[in-house]
């Protein structure tokens, strides 16, 4: 009598279940490591075709404050940086949460050439999240009181 094999049952499967998390990290880290050094270190290209003139002007008016595109920098690489060394993932998914929310709409609304990496990299974020999901229990209990 042969037995079947439940679909997840295939050889490597376990592994490659295993490995997701990890690809997904590096997957999500490595372009927030670019950028960040990008912020302080200018690199990358600016795009060619210019920016539409509500996306021109909420840029500009963050450059103009001097604190913020240093701290969009900085957070960008520490939390790149974070999940590319898997050390505090759940303060680097955190930490970036409030970036991507604001990317997904800066690019819904103001510029939308950008929307599917922003997308994408919010899933990454989802899913991430989700695998770490046990560490974020204290945060999302409604119960908790100052002691």
């Amino acid at each position: 009598m042969t037995q079947r094999r439940a679909v997840d049952d295939t050889p490597g499967a376990g592994s490659r279940a295993r490995a997701l998390p990890a690809v997904v990290r590096l997957l999500l880290g490595l372009p927030l490591v670019v950028f960040g050094l990008d912020g302080f270190f200018r690199f990358l290209p600016l795009p060619s075709t210019p920016l539409p003139e509500g996306a021109a002007a909420f840029l500009g008016s963050l450059a103009q404050t001097g604190y913020m595109i240093p701290l969009i920098a900085l957070t960008h690489l520490v939390a790149g940086l974070l999940l590319v060394v898997n050390r505090f993932v759940p303060i680097a998914l955190c930490l970036l949460a409030p970036f991507l929310v604001n990317s997904v709409a800066f690019h819904t609304f103001l510029e939308r050439s950008g929307l599917p990496m922003a997308m994408v990299l919010l899933l990454f974020e989802l899913y991430l999240a989700w695998k770490y999901r046990n560490a974020f229990r204290g945060m999302l209990d409604s119960g908790v009181g100052v002691t």
